[in-house]
């Protein structure tokens, strides 16, 4: 293999890279849509309708002084996310990353992930909350499936990225 230190991973690895940033990039798009799209539709009452997006619900909890479940949110569904997939297209855009930083940037990427399943719950908490009133239905939005598959998208491309990574590495060495 030729002098690969000053490129990029897509440069080196050309065949595996246009689908992995096809996914990251429409992965990115994807999660800033699910953001402000409706999560949920909540009807109270069968009269009051109300859309639930990621972005409303912590703008309420931000008015209404809910300061550690707004830390929560923010963190786990919207940073986390945020991160975790730009770092991953640092890893494969940016150029002269040598064998270490590789190794530490997917480490941190890897270690994000195992904290992606806590904006899972957090949803399935809020659902779960919601769903406990008689007099309140919920209808699930596009929102969360946008959202969903952001977090699908981004998986399949860190396993794959991190399959590369490895092989980078260990010819590198």
């Amino acid at each position: 293999m030729a002098d690969t230190g000053n490129q990029s991973l897509a440069a080196v690895y050309r065949k595996q890279s246009a689908p992995i940033i096809i996914m990251l990039v429409a992965s990115l798009g994807l999660f800033l849509a699910g953001l402000f799209r409706p999560f949920t539709v909540v009807t109270k009452l069968w009269i009051f309708e109300n859309e639930v997006s990621v972005y409303k619900g912590l703008a309420t909890l931000m008015k209404e002084h809910e300061y550690f479940l707004f830390a929560i949110l923010l963190v786990f569904t919207v940073i986390f996310p945020f991160v975790k997939i730009n770092c991953l297209l640092a890893l494969w855009l940016k150029r002269g990353l040598g064998r270490e930083r590789v190794t530490r940037l997917f480490g941190f990427v890897a270690s994000m992930g195992k904290w992606s399943m806590l904006d899972v719950f957090v949803v399935a908490i809020l659902v779960l909350l919601l769903r406990s009133g008689s007099v309140a239905s919920i209808k699930i939005a596009d929102g969360l499936f946008l959202f969903c598959a952001s977090v699908m998208l981004t998986q399949f491309a860190s396993q794959w990225t991190g399959r590369i990574a490895r092989r980078h590495v260990q010819a590198s060495s």
